[in-house]
């Protein structure tokens, strides 16, 4: 695992110790980076469930001013911050141990991208994305939501101020890029 591009270029990534995250395969994160390389200058970006945090290190590294990373798991965490200091980036961001779903009712933060990856088939990315739409002035104008799920997972979801406008598949992961209704 490592960053693909942007000042941190090449640089290895440490992975969480065990089987209980799944880190996003580089081509697919070269994917999404080119799709959302736009929005990355001085955005504040959000990774949610961020396991190693190589999603919010590749947009710090590709020009993001700041990246919060919110995850519960200690291991995770422990990684996030090695990741962060070793590639010299942890003075541009900002850790928290907390439940995804406690983070989102209580934050008064405001995001230009914000990425989940939540845990498979556990229906964890509606009801994370249910919580964001339930607290729209968390996504900046034009902002995004972007959701990686395994295909087989993904169900059109009604949504009062998220609508979806892109999708895109890469063999097992799917990508969904949601934005503000109107």
């Amino acid at each position: 695992m490592r960053v693909i591009a942007g000042e941190a270029k090449g640089r290895r990534l440490h992975a969480v110790p065990g089987s209980g995250t799944r880190p996003i395969l580089d081509r697919v994160k070269e994917s999404l980076f080119n799709i959302i390389s736009w929005d990355l200058p001085d955005a504040r970006f959000l990774d949610l469930y961020a396991g190693t945090g190589s999603v919010g290190i590749e947009a710090l590294s590709r020009g993001a001013a700041h990246a919060d990373f919110v995850e519960r798991a200690g291991k995770a965490i422990s990684t996030i911050k090695r990741n962060l200091r070793e590639i010299d980036f942890d003075d541009r961001a900002t850790v928290i141990r907390r439940d995804v779903f406690d983070f989102i009712t209580e934050t008064d933060e405001q995001y230009h991208l914000i990425f989940l990856a939540p845990p498979q088939y556990k229906g964890l990315w509606a009801d994370t994305l249910r919580a964001l739409d339930r607290r729209p002035s968390l996504l900046a104008k034009g902002g995004q939501v972007i959701v990686q799920i395994d295909p087989q997972e993904y169900e059109d979801l009604s949504s009062q101020n998220l609508k979806l406008v892109d999708q895109r598949t890469y063999g097992n992961t799917m990508l969904c890029f949601y934005a503000h209704v109107g």
